[in-house]
């Protein structure tokens, strides 16, 4: 999907790592709650609350999930998922647009 359609909006930006990470959260009509963010290059560590579903929507990123020992890169058009209560780490080589989706468990 390459819009969303009837959703509100967040004004204010979450922004982590110093601005090297900012996302607008979206609300879609039934209640999903979605983030759209860039990234910019640098480590980074994150942890859930909710299970997230992670979509790379230009550029790549090499992602260690929790349980792994090692990186696996993800690029434009590809998605992973990471578990609810959990970090994960990320290396960002270029520039990132992705779409990141919450799911309620």
């Amino acid at each position: 999907m390459s819009e969303f359609k009837n959703v509100t909006a967040v004004k204010k930006a979450n922004i982590y790592f110093d601005g090297k990470v900012t996302s607008r959260t979206v609300i879609l009509k039934d209640g999903e709650r979605k983030t759209l963010g860039i990234m910019l290059p640098g480590d980074y560590e994150f942890g859930t609350g909710d299970k997230e579903v992670m979509e790379v929507l230009q550029g790549s990123m090499d992602v260690k999930l929790p349980g792994e020992d090692r990186f696996t890169t993800f690029k434009e058009g590809e998605t992973f998922t990471v578990p609810a209560n959990s970090k994960f780490n990320l290396i960002i080589k270029e520039v990132v647009d992705y779409c990141c989706s919450y799911i309620k468990e």
